[in-house]
């Protein structure tokens, strides 16, 4: 694609980088099969080609960002899959990331937009935060029909029948293990910690069982995803700041790796080396991106032992920034495979559930519709479990089905001598027909 930025516009590193991605781009379209929301809409503007072109165009002219351009850049999922699609290595996700961050600088959202980013961004990253309005939620769902916005009623709907207690494990602290072969940083999260504690325990028991020593850092906490995909540089470039100096701190003391158990996450601690690739964190922030990999990367490099066949269909979702954000494609299957599951997959596996961090509250329609084919895709292969790698994918696949749905780390820690996975066990008897394994 031809471009026409000036020297002078050139000079800004991020405009630099984008005319570099738009430049990349050869008009060829296959990215318009694999984008969910061309897929729902089937509006040009909403496919990753027409993104662009009214990308481009906003950048080039140094504009002011018109409601056309900020409504079809808000119904971007991020999901990445143009990314595994695009035969010329177009890399959407710093082109789409720039533009949010412009958006968010230049234009003047209706005051009703404002007022819920800023919520979003004020709650989610903090898990205490967050319990107090899933709390709030709960008790506000029986008025939720009278919410005038959709948007609030998604929110209200989005809390879980029940809240999980705070699990002591979240806290710093340091998991030995016998035999130990290695010693990794454990990223715990921030709304998964309010959302569902067991992911975490299951992966700090399956670890050390496995012979690692899990740390859970001193100061690290939120990623930075949930506000980096609103634009708002400022306050994820600090949350994640945090988190290079708690890891960073770390890797004196010997780190093989961080770990992380939230997909959503990983993709933005990856590219933390990207995102600070201007700042006096710029080393420290490479080398935390260099040796962070999700829990399948870990386990698949760990003996983990071979399990008996299990009468046990386990239907697998690929969480988008799993399989299109991190290319991490093979793993969980072959892990689960290995555990004696029977592994199964949707249709539609190369698309996106509709969760997205918080597209699902502030895009709820476009988001209902892609959970709706989601579920439906999953409950055609009669599954006897749901397994993911990700807290958002789970509460959205979750809200629509009976089938129980769990983090495939539960599943493993199961397989190998832990407990069996909460959503297993349930007074539902359409989550309590799962074999229990001997």
């Amino acid at each position: 694609m031809q471009t026409q930025f000036t020297p002078a516009q050139l000079e800004n590193r991020d405009t630099a980088r984008a005319n570099e991605i738009l430049r990349a781009c050869v008009h060829c379209g296959f990215c318009t099969a694999t984008c969910p929301t061309y897929q729902v809409l089937g509006d040009e503007l909403d496919s990753p080609r027409g993104r662009i072109y009214l990308i481009k165009d906003m950048l080039e002219n140094n504009r002011k960002p018109d409601a056309k351009t900020v409504q079809h850049v808000d119904r971007c999922l991020s999901c990445l899959a143009c990314m595994t699609t695009c035969p010329s290595g177009v890399h959407y996700m710093h082109l789409v990331d720039h533009a949010r961050a412009y958006i968010e600088k230049n234009y003047d959202r209706p005051w009703s937009d404002r007022f819920l980013r800023w919520v979003l961004a004020r709650i989610l990253p903090y898990p205490t935060r967050f319990r107090v309005a899933l709390l709030g939620a709960k008790i506000a769902r029986p008025f939720q029909r009278f919410l005038p916005d959709a948007r609030l009623r998604a929110m209200v709907a989005m809390a879980p029948k029940t809240i999980p207690p705070v699990s002591r494990n979240d806290d710093p602290q340091v998991f030995p293990t016998e035999n130990k072969k290695m010693r990794v940083a454990l990223m715990t999260g921030c709304a998964q910690k309010a959302l569902n504690t067991d992911i975490n325990d299951a992966t700090i028991r399956l670890l050390t069982r496995l012979g690692v020593e899990v740390v859970v850092a001193e100061g690290a906490g939120c990623c930075g995803a949930l506000t980096h995909h609103m634009g708002k540089d400022t306050e994820s470039h600090t949350a994640a700041a945090k988190n290079i100096r708690a890891w960073t701190h770390e890797m004196e003391a010997g780190l093989d790796a961080i770990v992380i158990n939230t997909s959503g996450c990983g993709t933005t601690i990856k590219d933390y080396g990207h995102m600070f690739r201007n700042d006096p964190l710029a080393e420290d922030a490479a080398k935390v991106s260099t040796i962070a990999m999700d829990i399948s990367e870990l386990l698949e490099r760990l003996e983990l032992p071979q399990g008996a066949p299990k009468d046990i269909k386990v239907a697998y979702h690929a969480a988008c920034s799993l399989q299109h954000g991190q290319q991490v494609k093979s793993a969980p299957k072959t892990l689960l495979n290995k555990a004696g599951f029977t592994v199964l997959e949707p249709a539609d596996s190369h698309l996106c559930c509709g969760s997205a961090g918080t597209y699902n509250l502030m895009q709820p329609e476009i988001s209902g519709q892609l959970k709706a084919r989601k579920v439906a895709t999953l409950e055609a292969l009669t599954p006897d479990i749901i397994a993911a790698g990700n807290i958002g994918c789970m509460m959205q696949i979750g809200s629509g089905t009976d089938v129980p749905i769990v983090h495939t780390v539960e599943l493993l820690d199961w397989a190998t001598g832990g407990p069996k996975p909460a959503a297993m066990r349930t007074d539902n008897p359409a989550k309590n027909n799962v074999p229990i394994l001997r």
